[in-house]
């Protein structure tokens, strides 16, 4: 199966970089495979002699959707990404972002190392013409609603042009994945006046106004704003973004420790939260990352999907249908062209 760019539809899935274990990531695929009539083939990339076992025990042993690539080696979470790319060439991680590279597979999928994704994503499939950094783009719950945060860290040290790229990739990825037409584009910063924050932000902001027919933009974002319904497409360095992504999730798992400790130091509290059980479960899955199962690193060329390295096989799934739209949608083409534009604009501001 071809896509219409000219390269395969296949879904590359790394099937051992799971903290869950390869059986997890078979469940996904079986359920992904069972709820996505139009899902493309996958490539499950990893030890045969593991997978097909556990392919057999899950009925999809001679699945006409399904294959595997041998992969005799696995990158830990523990593996340091340079030295893991050298010593660790038939990974399954690497060897399923070489399908995407010679072109055998449309996307990528791993639950693997994030480093070592990140650092083998683009060595190996370079960058998008025009753009000179790539990012990571999870997508946060936030009031009526979600949002793209990006870059969440593969770009700790980022200049103005890489943001205002950044801009033009969540909004793309946007429109694809949560289905806003015209997505709110807002800058991270301390302050909303004009000429608060340090001056990448001054010259970032600066750029992202003369580019306003390419995007959306709302302006700078304050902290305090990030989780009310205000921007759709937040933008920030790979530093910034990682510790707040980090911050909110670690947030999250302490007020829910906190919030069983107080409800269970009183039986009337304990009868309360039962009553309540149904609205506890609501908030649960709101908050929690299985309907959007993994961020793409984007700028690349090529479609690499993060999966988190705890994902279930309910989150692998969406991960696998990301992956899916991302190849029929060929978000790529339409991102390089309004690159393009934005860099022109940039060329002009800097003679």
């Amino acid at each position: 199966m071809v896509s219409s760019s000219g390269v395969s539809a296949r879904i590359a899935v790394d099937a051992m970089g799971s903290d869950l274990g390869p059986s997890e990531i078979v469940e996904a695929v079986k359920l992904a495979l069972a709820e996505f009539p139009d899902l493309n083939p996958i490539t499950l990339v990893g030890d045969q002699m593991i997978l097909r076992p556990l392919l057999s025990s899950v009925g999809l042993a001679d699945h006409p959707k399904l294959n595997i690539f041998q992969a005799s080696e696995v990158i830990t979470m523990d593996d340091k990404p340079l030295v893991a790319l050298k010593r660790k060439k038939d990974s399954s991680m690497i060897r399923a972002i070489e399908l995407v590279k010679s072109g055998e597979a449309g996307a990528a999928v791993s639950c693997g190392n994030t480093g070592s994704l990140v650092a083998s994503g683009i060595l190996k499939l370079r960058t998008l013409e025009g753009v000179d950094r790539a990012a990571l783009a999870p997508v946060i719950p936030r009031a009526d609603g979600h949002f793209i945060l990006l870059d969440a860290g593969a770009n700790p040290e980022a200049k103005a042009e890489h943001l205002v790229h950044n801009a033009i990739l969540g909004s793309h990825y946007c429109r694809m994945e949560l289905g806003v037409e015209r997505p709110r584009v807002g800058l991270l910063t301390i302050g909303t006046e004009e000429g608060k924050g340090n001056a990448l932000i001054a010259e970032t902001h600066d750029l992202l106004k003369r580019i306003d027919t390419l995007i959306n933009y709302v302006g700078p974002v304050e902290g305090f704003q990030v989780f009310k319904n205000e921007v759709d497409v937040l933008v920030c360095d790979g530093f910034v973004g990682n510790i707040c992504l980090k911050s909110w999730e670690s947030l999250v798992k302490f007020f829910g420790a906190e919030l069983k400790s107080f409800i269970r130091k009183s039986p009337v509290r304990t009868f309360g939260a039962a009553l309540a059980k149904g609205a506890f479960k609501d908030l649960k899955h709101r908050i929690e990352p299985e309907r959007f199962g993994g961020a793409p690193l984007l700028g690349l060329k090529g479609n690499l999907i993060k999966a988190h390295g705890s994902a279930n096989r309910h989150a692998f799934k969406n991960a696998i249908r990301d992956a899916n739209v991302m190849i029929k949608t060929n978000l790529n083409h339409h991102i390089e062209a309004d690159i393009a534009r934005a860099n022109e604009v940039i060329r002009q501001v800097a003679a």
